[in-house]
């Protein structure tokens, strides 16, 4: 299942990408990551592997093992989840008049034997609405922080 939604956001690419990658941070405007913590020894680049506590209704309820499979700073992230979602998401930054677009792009399946991908289709609305809502919280974000220096 693949699932995409774009935001223009009020910063340049620089900053956004700065944004992205304070990993300990993205619980700050990812409304469903209720903790993100680095488990690898280094931070940037291919390799970097994250441990995220994922919110469930308001509610922590897994944790999830991903790790970035491609790093192209500043315009292009990629991360491998782990168990129960199976897939990646991809974040992709482009400079546009105003700021950068945003797209984020998740290719998903959900780790349920036998019916992993009609429960992904079934997922896939909520899994919009849930990226939807994290875009809007990082735009949010990017405007409270204000400018930051280079």
């Amino acid at each position: 299942m693949r699932t995409t939604r774009s935001i223009e956001l009020p910063a340049p690419v620089p900053q956004v990408w700065r944004i992205l990658v304070d990993w300990e941070r993205q619980a700050d405007w990812m409304l469903d990551a209720d903790r993100v913590e680095v488990v690898s020894s280094q931070r940037e680049g291919v390799g970097v592997r994250l441990l995220v506590r994922t919110r469930l209704f308001g509610i922590p309820a897994f944790e999830e093992s991903v790790e970035v499979t491609a790093w192209t700073p500043p315009r292009l992230l990629a991360i491998r989840h782990g168990a129960p979602v199976a897939g990646v998401g991809t974040w992709t930054l482009e400079a546009v008049a105003g700021g950068t677009r945003m797209t984020w792009s998740e290719d998903v399946a959900l780790a349920v034997p036998a019916v992993g991908e009609l429960a992904a289709r079934c997922y896939a609305p909520v899994m919009g609405w849930l990226m939807t809502r994290a875009l809007a919280g990082l735009r949010r974000y990017v405007i409270a922080l204000g400018p930051m220096p280079p």
